[in-house]
């Protein structure tokens, strides 16, 4: 198993491959998101765009298994722009981890870890202090939550996030089984001291 940050011909091979295990994972819960292969195209190419973005990929052999994305937040302003509005922090001065999506067979193994080293290791290196991601908020009693579901607010209170009080964003996805998106609330988590 081997995990590290894609850059350049490695990034554009394997941004496809990104994009089908985001629509893989996110089905599951608690995103239950029900994605295609254009928006996520779409979506996955600003990181190809900025020099200051990072993708880590996580590879078994040649396969992609799992993948993290991040980018400094100031890149996401528009929909992140209100959640911060109150906290007195400066968007500017945070990376955003947006994305870690795993293949279950994959988990356990310490990769999650190594998504988040290997990009605070990069926001470092481009001057950020402060670190963010953000969490969808599901009811517990949701139909659709299992019964074994176990949250990972304690992995990510270990890697030294915290839940910024107030800061809540609003996004809208088609979940999966709906025919129309629906707006979903995002909790977004801090980590001060790279």
């Amino acid at each position: 198993m081997e995990t590290r940050l894609l850059t350049g011909p490695a990034l554009d091979a394997a941004l496809d491959s990104v994009a089908a295990l985001r629509i893989s994972v996110f089905r599951d819960w608690p995103y239950l998101y029900d994605g295609d292969l254009a928006y996520e195209r779409n979506y996955l190419e600003a990181y190809r765009s900025s020099d200051r973005a990072a993708v880590v990929g996580a590879f078994d052999g040649e396969k992609l298994v799992g993948a993290a994305t991040g980018t400094p937040l100031s890149d996401h302003a528009k929909e992140f722009g209100a959640a911060f509005e109150c906290s007195g922090i400066d968007i500017s001065k945070v990376f955003y981890c947006a994305e870690s999506v795993l293949l279950p067979a994959y988990r356990g193994q310490g990769i999650g870890h190594r998504f988040f080293d290997l990009r605070e290791s990069h926001a470092l290196n481009h001057g950020f202090k402060q670190s963010a991601f953000c969490a969808v908020i599901r009811p517990h009693d949701h139909p659709a939550r299992p019964v074994a579901y176990t949250p990972l607010d304690p992995f990510w209170k270990s890697r030294g996030y915290k839940p910024l009080p107030g800061a809540v964003a609003s996004f809208a996805w088609k979940d999966v089984g709906e025919t129309e998106e629906t707006r979903k609330q995002m909790q977004f988590w801090l980590k001060s001291d790279l």
